[in-house]
């Protein structure tokens, strides 16, 4: 970002104050709309540090002052320890606030000097009625935990944000302070703020768990680098947007004259005695996801309800089974036969791995795969730990989606410390075994055959509720399905993306604690809508 930066100044001429303000106003601009679009009378705190980040709180404060706010700047230091356009901000935050000009608001600037002054101040503002505080004290040059006078407050803010009678807005520039921009650990102390406000691009702590916990809402803002400068950055590390996942719904819009055959039949290998709600799910996922046929296929024991329980528009077949009522390696013969109907196969929810001839069974039908398979759950389990000779291709791809646990068990081991770097984990995985990895979390991310890794920026802890694993499998299932002609990969990173949006929009109507795994499911037309409303409307497609 520094290079973007600076190239952006040298090659086309944008000055770096300007870059600056703008940076400004994209915070503000967030803080007005966050607020209810009015700042007029709300009261603003805002903490600077001497560098750049504390230069964009200066100008964020001048930027509120004139919006009609009454605020507060603190400054961790003395002008005169500034320098470049940060000093220029600063010396104009300060004339703002000793001159008679008349603004909406009213401006107040204090330079703290540091230890026990400096705290002294933060304590006395931070005791008084506050709607917003501006995080402006460390930004992207972090690299040591934060100490003493800004430990503390850090600290003092933090416990103010979750105080039940008093709990203001907080929002961090570019990313809170006591983070190191370039790593998802934790360093020290940090500002746990409601919204963080980074510049052209997220960086790695904004996108990075745990890190990236302490962000709240996370929004990106254009600041004027050219996008042709973010082109030529050499990264193998993306976080996906609604317009990826626009591209793919366009792609893939039905036609005036598409039916059930042409958006795919997908077949779904779930389900045991006892355990029938993971191949309901995951069945009824992948109808409403838009596939044109799905067909779920259980053991003989577990058929009957789940005949009952999918949705009326979902097939179901009977697989031979074992004596604990699982799918045994005798039914591969009959599911060889029904499978060259299907478009794409997923194998795993509920189907149990404590019997080694499910375990053959599952490995038989990976190996001999016909079309992409998706391999979740006890799928997972019952290859763990992956056999080194089985590989996926371009041709007939392999996606998997553990969660951590079944991560681990796929890389044959119990130290949960080798996935701390998820990122890098699931990178070596991914081009190991030329597989599609989806690997689940509170980040998910599909990491690629070639080495890329696509974080998704959607979904809240909502959805690690039960079934949701499964019905993001029969998301997945169903995009495959349709989309036949389209890149896996790319359809995998949509498939993740809708599901996690449609997580949101559940949320968003019931709350995280009381949503439910088809509460996710109900909410994809919505989802679909909301990104592709045209695509979606009868007669608007041709």
């Amino acid at each position: 970002m520094r290079e973007i930066d600076r190239l952006t100044t040298e090659r086309y001429g944008v000055a770096s104050l300007v870059l600056m303000e703008n940076a400004a106003s994209a915070v503000v601009r967030v803080i007005v709309s966050t607020l209810g679009g009015d700042v007029a009378g709300k009261t603003a705190l805002v903490l600077c540090g001497r560098g750049n980040n504390g230069g964009d709180g200066a100008a964020v404060a001048r930027l509120l002052a004139h919006a009609g706010a009454n605020v507060s700047a603190l400054l961790f230091g003395r002008i005169d320890d500034t320098k470049g356009d940060a000093r220029t901000n600063f010396e104009a935050l300060a004339g703002l606030a000793a001159s008679s000009e008349s603004i909406a608001g009213s401006i107040r600037f204090l330079e703290c000097g540091a230890g026990d002054d400096a705290l002294r101040i933060a304590q006395e503002h931070l005791a008084r009625s506050i709607d917003v505080i501006v995080d402006g004290l460390f930004g992207t040059g972090l690299s040591r935990p934060l100490e003493g006078v800004y430990a503390d407050v850090v600290g003092r803010v933090n416990k103010l944000r979750t105080s039940a009678t008093s709990s203001p807005l907080v929002a961090a520039i570019d990313v809170p302070s006591g983070l190191n921009s370039d790593h998802a650990e934790i360093i020290g102390p940090a500002i746990q703020a409601d919204i963080t406000v980074t510049m052209t691009a997220p960086k790695l702590a904004n996108v990075l768990a745990p890190a990236s916990n302490f962000n709240g809402r996370l929004i990106v803002a254009d600041i004027g680098s050219p996008s042709e400068l973010l082109a030529e950055t050499k990264t193998d590390l993306f976080l996906t947007d609604e317009n990826d996942v626009k591209r793919w719904l366009i792609t893939t819009r039905y036609t005036p004259d598409s039916y059930k055959n042409t958006h795919g039949h997908a077949l779904v290998v779930a389900g045991s005695r006892g355990f029938t709600g993971a191949a309901t799910l995951c069945g009824n996922a992948a109808m409403r996801a838009g596939a044109g046929l799905v067909t779920v296929a259980t053991s003989v024991s577990a058929q009957p309800l789940v005949a009952t329980q999918v949705m009326p528009e979902v097939m179901t077949t009977a697989l031979a089974e074992t004596d604990r009522g699982a799918v045994s390696d005798d039914a591969f013969g009959y599911f060889s036969k029904f499978s060259e109907r299907a478009d794409v196969v997923a194998i795993g929810p509920g189907l149990s791995s404590e019997d080694e001839r499910t375990r053959a069974f599952v490995r038989k039908v990976v190996e001999q795969r016909r079309t992409p398979i998706v391999i979740d759950a006890d799928g997972l389990n019952c290859l763990s730990p992956w056999p080194e000779e089985l590989h996926g291709s371009n041709e007939l791809p392999i996606v998997l989606t553990p969660h951590p646990g079944e991560m681990l068990r796929l890389l044959g081991g119990t130290d949960k410390s080798s996935l701390d770097d998820r990122v890098t984990a699931a990178r070596k995985f991914a081009m190991q075994h030329r597989v599609i990895l989806l690997l689940k979390g509170g980040r998910s991310l599909v990491a690629a055959p070639d080495g890329r890794v696509f974080l998704n920026s959607t979904g809240n802890a909502g959805l690690g509720t039960a079934g949701a694993g499964d019905t993001l499998t029969g998301i997945i299932t169903g995009f495959l399905a349709q989309a036949k002609r389209f890149s896996p990969l790319d359809t995998i990173i949509a498939a993740l993306y809708i599901g996690g949006l449609a997580g949101d929009l559940a949320a968003r109507e019931y709350g995280m604690r009381a949503m439910v795994a088809s509460d996710i499911r109900e909410h994809l037309s919505e989802a679909f809508l909301l990104l592709d409303a045209r695509g979606e409307t009868p007669n608007s497609s041709h």
